[in-house]
C-alpha cells in the first residue's frame, strides 16, 4: 500500500511540475516562401543529420510546432502526433519535451520531422498564421537554425472533391497522393512521409508572433498499437467497387490502416460511421494510390463504431487494420451492482468520457472537439471516479486555459482555446468557477496552488454580476444566454441557482486560501441571496419566477436543492415537482439526480434514471447521446458521443456507493451508501493517495460495508445503519 501511495504522488508531482512557463531558446524555422507557410492543411518536412557521441550525458529536446508533428530518428518513428492545439492563452503555445537517448546511434543520425499546420481557426485551436518549427536542446546540434533543411511534403495535398470539415474544426481532411514521390516503408511498417522527390532547401528563421511557451501539461497519447478488425473477411481479396465496413469494438479515436495493391490512380475514401455526427461534416481521408503494393495509415484521427473504406473496383486488399490512440490514463475506477442496466449505463458513461478527452475536454469528438465548460464541469467530475489521477491534469489544463483567456473586461468564455469563437455563456461560466467546477477539482486533488492561481480571476469575473432591487442576481445576457437545451426554462431560477453555487465556490476557496475577510463577505452575499430567492420565488408549492409562464421547470428546483438554498421542509413538494417534469437535457439531468439523492429519494432517482436513459442503454451504440434522441434533438440534431450525458457515473459512485472526499485530496473520505432498489454495489476510486475500494450489501439491519483504503486515509461512515465488516 505504501508503494502505491508513493507512486501515485510522484506521478502527480512530476506532471504538476511540468506545467510551468518555459520559453525555449531555439529559432522558429520554416520555408523561405512565407506565402506558402500561411496556407491551411500544409505539411512540411524538416530534416538534419546529427553527430552523436554516446558518452554525452543526454539528448533531450524541447520542441514546438504549429500544429502537430511526427518525429523520426533514423527513419524510425518515435513520436506520433506530438504537440497540442493552441494555446495556453491567446499569445502562447505548448512545447513537448522528448528524450532521444534510446534512439540515437554513435556517429551520424538522421532526424526527420513532419509538421502538420492546421492553418485555420477552430473551436479548439487558435491559428498562429505560420507553419513553423522550433527546437531547443542542451546539445547545440539539435537547435533549430538555418542548418536544418525543410520542404513541402507534396504528397499531402488539399485538392479533392466533396465536402470539407465544418467550420468548427481546425483540422482538415487528410488528402494523400502516393503517386507524388515514393514514400519509404521501414521494417517496422511505419511510413515516413518525406517523399523521395521532396525538394528540401535550407530553412529560414522567421519572426514568430507568439513568444510565451508552456511545457505540455498532459502526457503524450496512449497508443494501443495496430490491431486487426473483428471481421470474417479473408485477405487478400479484390474489391468489387464496394464500401467495406469494418467494425470497431467500441466508439474510439482511431487511425485506420491499410495495405493494398493497385495499378495506380485509384481514389480511396476512408471515414467512420459518424462522419456526419451532429448533422455536420467531420474529417475523412482521401488516398490516391501509386502502382504496386503500398501501406498507409492516416495520421489524422477520427472516431466511430465502424471504419468505412471505399475501394474502386480492382484494388487488391491485403490487410485492413486500425490503431486506437487516446488520453494517457487507465480505467482505474469502476462500479458494479446487481442491476445489469445500471452497470451498462456506468460503462457507457466511462466510454463516452474517454472518447471526449484528448488535447482538451471535448463536447464531442466529431462535430466540434470543443471545450465547452458546461460539459467540462461534468467531465472533470466523472474523471475523479473513472480514471487514474493523470486525468486530473486535463482538468487542470482546462482550468488554467479558462482563466488565462479571460478578457480585459473580466468576462470569461468558452470554448477555449479558440480562434473563431469568443461568446460568453453566463450560466456555464458560473458553473465553471463555482462549487461543481474549480472547487470540486480541489476537493478531488488537493491542488491548492492551482486554486491560488485562479482565485483572483474568479473574483474579477463575479464582480461583473449585480443584484436588483429584490436582492436577486440580474441575468447577464453574455454572448449566448443559454440555460440548457429543451423547453420550459425558468431562466431567473437557473441564473440565481448557478450564481449562488458560484458564490459558494468562491467562499470555500477564500477560506482555503486564508482570506477570511473575503470569505465572510461572500458568505453574507450568499445568506442574502438565499433569503431573497426563497422570498421571491417560493409560492408555497414550487419555485417559480414572477414573469415565467411556462410549465414548472425541474432545473430550477434541482439547483435550489443542491445549492443549499431550499430548506428541508420544502423537500416533499420539491420531490413531486421534480418528478413531474422531464424538460431538461441530459446535461442538466445529472443535477436533478443529485437533488433527488440529497433529498433521500434514491428510489425515485433510480426510476427516473432508468426511464430517461432506457433508449441509450438499450442501444447498440457504446456511447451516450447529446439529447434523448439520436440526431433528432429539438435544437436540430445531436451527436451520439457527448459526455455531458455521463452524469450517472458520478451519481452512482459518489452517492449510491457513497464515496466522496470530505477533505481536499482524500485525506478524509465519507462512505454514505444509498442503494435504493439495489441489493449490492461496489465501486473503486483511484484517489491521490491510492486505491479506494468499497463494497456495500443490504442486510436486515441496514448496510454491511467492506472497504479498503490506503494507509493514512481517514474514513467516516455516515449512514447510521451501516456496519463495517
Amino acid at each position: 500500500m505504501k508503494r502505491i501511495i508513493l507512486l501515485s504522488y510522484l506521478m502527480f508531482f512530476h506532471w504538476t511540475l511540468s506545467n510551468a512557463t518555459d520559453e525555449i531558446e531555439g529559432n522558429w524555422i520554416t520555408l523561405a516562401n512565407l506565402d506558402t507557410t500561411t496556407k491551411a492543411n500544409l505539411w512540411l518536412g524538416f530534416t538534419k543529420e546529427i553527430d552523436w557521441d554516446r558518452s554525452e550525458p543526454s539528448a533531450h529536446i524541447r520542441i514546438a510546432g504549429d500544429t502537430k508533428f511526427w518525429l523520426w530518428v533514423n527513419e524510425k518513428l518515435i513520436l506520433r502526433e506530438g504537440g497540442l492545439k493552441w494555446g495556453p492563452s491567446r499569445d502562447s503555445y505548448y512545447i513537448d519535451t522528448i528524450s532521444l537517448d534510446n534512439y540515437l546511434s554513435e556517429g551520424k543520425n538522421k532526424i526527420s520531422i513532419a509538421l502538420w499546420h492546421f492553418g485555420k481557426d477552430g473551436f479548439a485551436h487558435k491559428n498562429s498564421g505560420i507553419a513553423a518549427l522550433k527546437i531547443d536542446s542542451d546539445h547545440f546540434d539539435f537547435v533549430t537554425n538555418e542548418s536544418w533543411e525543410v520542404g513541402k511534403i507534396e504528397c499531402f495535398t488539399d485538392q479533392h472533391e466533396g465536402p470539407k470539415p465544418n467550420w468548427r474544426l481546425a483540422e482538415s481532411n487528410i488528402v494523400f497522393d502516393a503517386r507524388i514521390g515514393e514514400e519509404v516503408d521501414n521494417p517496422s511498417n511505419e511510413v515516413f512521409w518525406g517523399c523521395s522527390n521532396n525538394l528540401y532547401s535550407k530553412s529560414v528563421i522567421v519572426d514568430f508572433p507568439y513568444h510565451v511557451a508552456m511545457t505540455r501539461p498532459i502526457p503524450q497519447w496512449k497508443d494501443y498499437g495496430l490491431k486487426s478488425y473483428n471481421s470474417k473477411l479473408s485477405f487478400p481479396f479484390v474489391s468489387a467497387g464496394d464500401t467495406i465496413v469494418m467494425p470497431l469494438p467500441y466508439n474510439m479515436q482511431v487511425t485506420p490502416h491499410m495495405q493494398i495493391e493497385s495499378e495506380g490512380g485509384d481514389v480511396i475514401d476512408i471515414r467512420t460511421d459518424n462522419y456526419k455526427g451532429g448533422s455536420e461534416f467531420n474529417v475523412r481521408t482521401i488516398y490516391t494510390t501509386k502502382q504496386g503494393i503500398q501501406a498507409f495509415e492516416t495520421p489524422g484521427w477520427m472516431n466511430g463504431h465502424y471504419v468505412r473504406y471505399h475501394f474502386p473496383k480492382g484494388v487488391i486488399i491485403h490487410s485492413l487494420q486500425y490503431r486506437e490512440t487516446g488520453y494517457q490514463t487507465e480505467f482505474s475506477g469502476g462500479f458494479q451492482c446487481t442491476d445489469t442496466f445500471i452497470n451498462t449505463l456506468w460503462q457507457k458513461s466511462a466510454r463516452t468520457l474517454y472518447i471526449t478527452m484528448r488535447d482538451n475536454f471535448m463536447d464531442c469528438p466529431d462535430r466540434e472537439r470543443a471545450q465547452w465548460w458546461g460539459d467540462a464541469v461534468i467531465q472533470s467530475g466523472q474523471c475523479s471516479y473513472a480514471f487514474d489521477r493523470r486525468s486530473d491534469l486535463l482538468t487542470k489544463k482546462a482550468i488554467l486555459e479558462l482563466v488565462n483567456w479571460q478578457n480585459s473586461d473580466y468576462t470569461l468564455f468558452s470554448p477555449i482555446p479558440a480562434g473563431n469563437w469568443d461568446q460568453e455563456l453566463p450560466t456555464q461560466m458560473l458553473a465553471s468557477v463555482g462549487y461543481y467546477g474549480f472547487w470540486n477539482y480541489y476537493m478531488h486533488t488537493g491542488d491548492l496552488e492551482t486554486i491560488r492561481k485562479v482565485y483572483p480571476h474568479v473574483v474579477d469575473y463575479l464582480s461583473l454580476w449585480k443584484v436588483n432591487d429584490y436582492g436577486l442576481v440580474i441575468n447577464r445576457q453574455g454572448g449566448w444566454t443559454w440555460g440548457d437545451w429543451g423547453n420550459h426554462k425558468d431562466m431567473d431560477l437557473i441564473f440565481n441557482g448557478w450564481y449562488y453555487l458560484a458564490l459558494k465556490g468562491q467562499a470555500l476557496m477564500a477560506e482555503a486560501l486564508g482570506k477570511q475577510v473575503e470569505h465572510i463577505g461572500v458568505k453574507k452575499k450568499m445568506e442574502a441571496l438565499k433569503h431573497n430567492f426563497n422570498q421571491q420565488f417560493w409560492n408555497g408549492e414550487v419555485y417559480r419566477s414572477p414573469d415565467y409562464d411556462g410549465e414548472t421547470d425541474e432545473r430550477g428546483q434541482a439547483l435550489a436543492v443542491i445549492s443549499g438554498i431550499a430548506p428541508e421542509q420544502y423537500y416533499g413538494a420539491l420531490t413531486k415537482t421534480i418528478m413531474a417534469g422531464e424538460h431538461c437535457s441530459p446535461y442538466f439531468e445529472k443535477y436533478v439526480y443529485e437533488a433527488l439523492m440529497q433529498m433521500g429519494q434514491e428510489m425515485l432517482m433510480f426510476g427516473r434514471m432508468k426511464r430517461r436513459y432506457q433508449k441509450m442503454v438499450e442501444s447498440p451504440i457504446t456511447t451516450l447521446w447529446e439529447g434523448w434522441q439520436v440526431g433528432s434533438a429539438t435544437w436540430g440534431g445531436g451527436t451520439y458521443n457527448h459526455s455531458w450525458s455521463g452524469g450517472p457515473l458520478t451519481i452512482l459512485s459518489q452517492y449510491v456507493v457513497g464515496i466522496q472526499p470530505l477533505e481536499p485530496g482524500y485525506s478524509v473520505i465519507e462512505i454514505k451508501p444509498k442503494l435504493g432498489p439495489l441489493k449490492k454495489a461496489n465501486a473503486r476510486v483511484m484517489s491521490p493517495l491510492g486505491l479506494v475500494s468499497v463494497q456495500v450489501e443490504r442486510t436486515d439491519k441496514g448496510y454491511a460495508i467492506d472497504y479498503d483504503v490506503p494507509e493514512g486515509m481517514k474514513v467516516k461512515i455516515s449512514d447510521a445503519k451501516a456496519t463495517q465488516k
